[in-house]
């Protein structure tokens, strides 16, 4: 008796290891908690592990437990990611925000990109999710909801704009992962279909092996049915899609004018005569500044409300550094270099700015600040038109309450033709009105009723205002549309398939070269490719299940002809007998 049921369990450990041994070809337990010990502590030697009670399962229950955590960390470390690479175009406005709480100028977009593709590349590698992980991503998460809640809208800007090449992409995709889904669960199906062969020997174990049976089924539904409701609303998605960028090539607007923010701030100085002069340069429309009103009531050029990051008042009056900018006498100001912090500086204001030539650098280390008469000047010059934020002065100033008409003043004094004059200002425009009616009045994103009682036919508005319906209300309304700040390619193609008039832009260079929108294509061709794919893939999927599962059959069959050949008549007729005497009452 002894002998029989060493025969039986010998061949139950046999047919288990059969069973198993594509489980055990491509999950090595120990290799596997070797390889994430190394990963977290940097031991390396492998440590011998039971055997896990349940042969399909190579991880134990804790594990299993904080896998869910890991997929979590995963997938919000990509999104961090994406979201933070879209919004590129902020990026500069990010430093900017850091640098006026730390007063240290550092690319810290660039940082932050890094931190969030460390992150997505550590939890893409490892299997166990530990919480210091997800802790780090929900803090990140924290930072840029707090900072950049509007720049969320980034991510709908891009989707627009990608939608059509996101689609076709995750087509292709869904084919590579096909490879993967198809392997597991013809290998399932396999699995199933020993086990039912097997399952004839002992009505005992019939529930046992049914039990088994129902979680590979399980299995097969977890991973099968998610990756066929994906593709199918992958195939159908294009009915749900809108892409300015899809249309008629007959239907494609102009392309928009430009506007440099505050000169042509990538090839010069910020608010310096150079930086406005390689505007005018580069083909811009209009121009774009920030003025200040200095204490002897001197308007100037400065977007900061302190001198710190664009002069050397850290090296002339570094006890007077965080004072406003506007409690400064002209005199003081106009001494001020305001262009050695762009030219000598080891951390240029733009992470992709190009370097400057050496003529450029050396004319970069001798600019002031301007007043707003020599902007008008350069402006009159070149027949190009002006808009500019016009700062208030703090409470205290002398000219608090005179500021707009100063400004005025000084405009007409510089004799520039006044359609040349887009006013932005919101403060007392029935008196610019009066005093210069030939100004453009240009609105924020007000109600078409509102700008049309104030009789505005321009809107100056964040590009990410886009996201809603492209503006379509004001554009049917016949306002002219300038959009701040566009400096990525891809939003200003945006802008350009959305046609609107006019954009802000730091990036003048680059976006004057632009002859055509990216990712622009008819709806014809967009048909033809999403038809064409949808076929395409659905036969490489198709081809990848048969070959993987004709494979599989194959060397099933081999299986079964080496299982039948081993199984002599011996060893089944003592099996039986055995099975008989155990279900004989009293025995």
């Amino acid at each position: 008796m002894d002998d029989i049921n060493k025969t039986e369990a010998g061949n139950e450990e046999t047919g288990r290891r059969e069973n198993n041994s594509w489980i055990k070809r491509n999950f090595n337990y120990e290799c596997y908690m070797t390889f994430l010990n190394g990963c977290y502590s940097c031991k390396w030697e492998a440590q011998q592990k039971k055997k896990p009670r349940r042969p399909l399962c190579c991880c134990s229950l804790r594990e299993r437990l904080f896998y869910p955590w890991l997929i979590m960390s995963f997938f919000l470390s990509v999104i961090l990611l994406f979201t933070w690479v879209e919004t590129s175009n902020e990026y500069n406005g990010f430093d900017w925000v850091v640098f006026l709480g730390t007063r240290i100028w550092f690319f810290w977009s660039i940082v932050l990109l890094s931190v969030l593709g460390i992150l997505a590349a550590y939890t893409t590698m490892l299997v166990i999710m530990v919480l210091i992980v997800i802790m780090l991503c929900s803090f990140l998460m924290w930072i840029l909801l707090t900072f950049w809640r509007e720049r969320w809208l980034t991510i709908g800007l891009s989707l627009k704009v990608f939608a059509p090449y996101i689609h076709l992409s995750s087509i292709s995709a869904m084919v590579l992962l096909s490879w993967p889904v198809a392997f597991y669960l013809i290998h399932l199906e396999g699995e199933a279909r020993m086990r039912r062969y097997q399952n004839t020997s002992s009505e005992r174990r019939r529930n046992k092996w049914c039990n088994m049976l129902t979680k590979l089924r399980v299995l097969q539904v977890v991973i099968g049915l998610p990756f066929l409701l994906i593709l199918l609303c992958l195939y159908v998605v294009p009915f749900g899609t809108y892409s300015p960028c899809v249309q008629e090539k007959d239907k494609l607007a102009p392309k928009p004018n430009f506007f440099g923010h505050r000169g042509a701030a990538m090839l010069g100085p910020e608010n310096t005569i150079m930086s406005f002069e390689k505007a005018v340069e580069h083909g811009a429309d209009g121009l774009e500044s920030d003025v200040q009103i200095s204490l002897d009531e001197v308007p100037f050029l400065m977007h900061d409300y302190d001198l710190r990051r664009t002069t050397n008042i850290l090296e002339v009056m570094p006890n007077a550094s965080d004072k406003h900018s506007s409690f400064f006498y002209w005199n003081f100001l106009s001494t001020l270099n305001a262009g050695k912090w762009f030219a000598d500086s080891r951390i240029k204001p733009f992470f992709n700015m190009k370097p400057l030539s050496k003529a450029d650098r050396e004319r970069a280390r001798n600019q002031k600040i301007p007043k707003l008469s020599e902007l008008l000047e350069i402006a009159r010059k070149a027949n190009k038109l002006v808009i500019f934020d016009l700062n208030s002065p703090p409470r205290s100033h002398p000219a608090r309450s005179s500021y707009i008409r100063l400004v005025v003043r000084v405009i007409l004094d510089s004799k520039i033709e006044q359609h040349l004059i887009i006013w932005l200002p919101g403060s007392d425009r029935d008196y610019v009105r009066r005093k210069a009616p030939g100004f453009q009045h240009i609105g924020r994103l007000f109600t078409i009723e509102q700008l049309t009682k104030e009789k505005i036919t321009r809107i100056n508005v964040d590009y990410k205002n886009l996201f809603h319906n492209g503006l379509k209300e004001y554009k049917a309304a016949n306002i002219t549309i300038n959009v701040y700040l566009v400096n990525e390619p891809w939003l200003f193609s945006l802008v350009w398939c959305s046609s609107i008039h006019s954009v802000t832009t730091d990036n003048l260079e680059v976006l004057k070269q632009i002859n055509h929108p990216y990712y622009f294509m008819t709806p014809n061709f967009y048909m033809f490719m999403w038809i064409f794919l949808d076929i395409l893939s659905a036969v490489f999927i198709v081809a990848i299940f048969y070959s993987i599962w004709l494979r599989e059959s194959q060397s099933e069959k081999i299986l079964q002809g080496i299982t039948s050949y081993t199984e002599t008549p011996s060893v089944r007729s003592l099996h039986e007998e055995v099975l008989r005497v155990e279900e004989t009452p009293g025995v």
